[in-house]
């Protein structure tokens, strides 16, 4: 039976003393060293690059590089990106580790398709937060947390469970709820997510937008209806707090009717393929084959497709709504 933990299944004593190194200052690394240091923890933060490791600086933390950093702490946590990370590892952290420190990631990804190898005399944890590194941050100050996948791939110390919840909880990973898992489906479900779900919502977005536009729908109307009202996103959200079916209890009756009547006709044979063969990319490591050779070229493919997809004339009616709707967000520019 999968396990769910929360704040009261961990004892926060176990860091006393622990001096935590938060490797990579970026969108999630920064959100988890502020957390941590509320929560009264000793950090250090290494970032290669000028400009976050001068923002650490400015914001407090004690600045070394990685390597400096592995010498000094007890647990060591990555999160730099996941392209970037085994060199970090291998020529920097690797060299210095010890009996007694654990490694902890926030991606499953190295580890799972074989880029990083821990030494098998340190323990390896995962605290992978379930949203994105913005409201990492502002969940921990309101006090409402967030969900969060928790995991341990080699407990060398006997200790490992104990302190990686100790850590999650200080930095808010456990006040949402954290669900164990493997590493191996942590990494699964979080490349099909991206890879099957997110580009079906984008699809069905463009194709939609195209559609009402060609049919003479005002672009302000339809981007409005669409998305940028916020309501698809209240409706998610109200679905994250009360589930699937509580969200669409509380939509109007004829919206009701309208999905559900309307249902079949969307669930087809072809997407549940499209889907499988996404799945099967990603289990047998052919997708992290792909990324690999990617981020080894700099990342050509990916500035090609990202060219292509701002050229689509949708993006400059899309911003004019915008523009109109929070004309204080733009200022002078409009």
């Amino acid at each position: 039976m999968t396990v769910v933990y929360h704040d009261n299944d961990a004892d926060m004593s176990l860091l006393a003393g622990k001096t935590v190194n938060v490797v990579g200052y970026g969108n999630m690394g920064r959100p988890i060293a502020l957390n941590l240091r509320d929560s009264g923890q000793r950090i250090i933060v290494s970032e290669p690059t000028t400009e976050k490791e001068q923002q650490a600086a400015a914001e407090g933390f004690q600045v070394m590089t990685a390597s400096e950093a592995a010498q000094q702490s007890d647990i060591i946590f990555l999160l730099q990106r996941d392209e970037d990370m085994p060199r970090v590892y291998l020529q920097e952290v690797s060299p210095q580790l010890r009996r007694g420190q654990m490694l902890v990631f926030s991606s499953a990804y190295n580890v799972a398709y074989g880029f990083i190898e821990a030494p098998p005399f340190v323990d390896v944890g995962l605290i992978s937060a379930k949203t994105l590194g913005p409201a990492v941050r502002e969940r921990f100050i309101s006090g409402e947390g967030f969900a969060s996948f928790v995991a341990v791939a080699q407990d060398a110390s006997r200790q490992a469970w104990p302190q990686l919840l100790a850590l999650a909880r200080a930095m808010g990973a456990l006040r949402g709820g954290a669900v164990e898992i493997g590493f191996e489906h942590e990494t699964e479900l979080d490349l099909f997510v991206q890879q099957a779900i997110l580009p079906i919502f984008h699809a069905a977005v463009l194709m939609a937008s195209k559609l009402l536009l060609q049919q003479g729908y005002a672009p302000e109307a339809v981007f409005t209806e669409l998305y940028l009202s916020g309501e698809t996103s209240d409706y998610l959200k109200h679905a994250a707090q009360e589930g699937m079916m509580q969200a669409l209890n509380a939509s109007s009756k004829v919206a009701q009717f309208g999905m559900l009547s309307r249902y079949e006709r969307f669930a087809d044979f072809k997407m549940e393929r499209l889907m499988e063969s996404a799945l099967q990319e990603i289990r047998n490591g052919k997708f992290a084959q792909e990324w690999s050779k990617e981020a080894a070229t700099d990342y050509i493919r990916l500035k090609q497709l990202m060219t292509q997809h701002k050229k689509l004339d949708v993006w400059e009616l899309e911003q004019q709504t915008r523009e109109m709707l929070r004309p204080d967000d733009f200022g002078d520019d409009i």
